[in-house]
């Protein structure tokens, strides 16, 4: 992979930099949120019912992203206020440059929902993987996809600079893949689906965390809004966490997943399979030092070394422990 395709990647994300006005956050009339369709979470039953419109008090506009990457660029320019379910990897990469994001919370806990999928006329699974030496690969760029195929490709040996390394949306890498332009897709949620159409998975999840690939998304937000609109933040992350938490209680899982799949752009069988990967970890959990309590910063330092190591960024941070904010969410409680 050559490190100045990832650097003229993301200097248009970092060029951007900048703190939102004092005026956006001052006092804010509409408050703008990305997510990602084709992700079902809990939060979306509450969107759909328009709870967070009438418990904040202000105008949510929901904005719907491809990649966290581009997440970050929202945030950047001052377009976006809170990123909903961000990519761990994408986040690293935005503060790594410069960018002045913090996680708020723990959107989203999935293993077996971010993944490689190699084509199936190869016949390459994990007991020949070396055979990718030299393949075409497509891979949202800077993602925690990304992340996943550099530690895998690195457990099995495979030399990623002689493979070629296409950046692309996991929607267009499922076509790629079904059409036979890449020998292997990496992605998330409906792209890997339909990936996996076609070929066939390396590593399952567990196997992954067996080998300390974790996966999962935050909250994040400019550090200027995790400031000044605390209180607006934090009854932000109390509506999600009640949303989590119905979830999980399991009593209202079939009226609930019948509105988040409508609002995900899904049909009813796939939302059940994607979100029946995913795990919503309390607000006791987060705030433990397994997330938010040390374990979230320890795991994005060692995200930031892999990139670094890869050639995908220059340098990481000293430490993480600065992009992350708990305060909003204890809160919250």
């Amino acid at each position: 992979m050559k490190p100045t395709k990832m650097k003229s990647l993301f200097a248009s994300a970092t060029a951007a930099v900048a703190l939102l006005s004092a005026s956006q956050a001052a006092a804010l009339e509409e408050l703008t949120v990305a997510y990602f369709l084709e992700w079902p979470m809990p939060f979306q039953y509450a969107k759909a019912n328009g709870t967070y419109d009438e418990e904040l008090g202000v105008k949510v506009n929901w904005v719907s992203f491809d990649t966290g990457t581009a997440m970050s660029a929202a945030m950047a320019s001052g377009d976006v206020h809170i990123a909903l379910s961000q990519g761990v990897p994408p986040f690293v990469v935005a503060t790594s440059a410069g960018q002045d994001l913090q996680v708020v919370d723990v959107a989203v806990s999935y293993s077996e929902n971010d993944n490689c999928v190699v084509a199936e006329a190869l016949e390459i699974d994990k007991t020949n993987a070396a055979e990718l030496n030299g393949k075409k690969v497509a891979i949202p760029i800077g993602t925690a996809a990304h992340y996943g195929f550099l530690e895998q490709m690195n457990h099995f040996g495979v030399d990623i600079s002689s493979m070629e390394v296409v950046d692309m949306a996991p929607a267009d890498g499922a076509v790629a893949i079904s059409q036979g332009n890449v020998d292997m897709a990496c992605g998330f949620g409906g792209g890997l689906r339909r990936m996996k159409e076609h070929g066939n998975v390396l590593l399952t999840g567990a196997e992954k965390e067996e080998l300390g690939i974790l996966v999962f998304d935050v909250t994040s937000a400019p550090s200027s809004f995790v400031s000044e609109e605390s209180e607006l933040l934090s009854n932000f992350l109390k509506i999600t966490a009640e949303a989590n938490a119905q979830w999980n209680a399991g009593d209202n899982q079939e009226e609930m997943i019948a509105v988040i799949a409508k609002d995900a752009g899904m049909d009813l069988a796939d939302a059940k399979a994607t979100i029946a990967t995913f795990s919503f970890p309390s607000v006791d959990e987060q705030l433990s030092d397994k997330w938010l309590g040390g374990g979230a910063a320890t795991f994005m330092k060692g995200v930031a070394n892999v990139f670094v190591g890869a050639g995908s960024i220059e340098a990481s941070l000293d430490s993480y422990e600065g992009a992350v904010e708990a305060a909003p969410l204890a809160a919250a409680k």
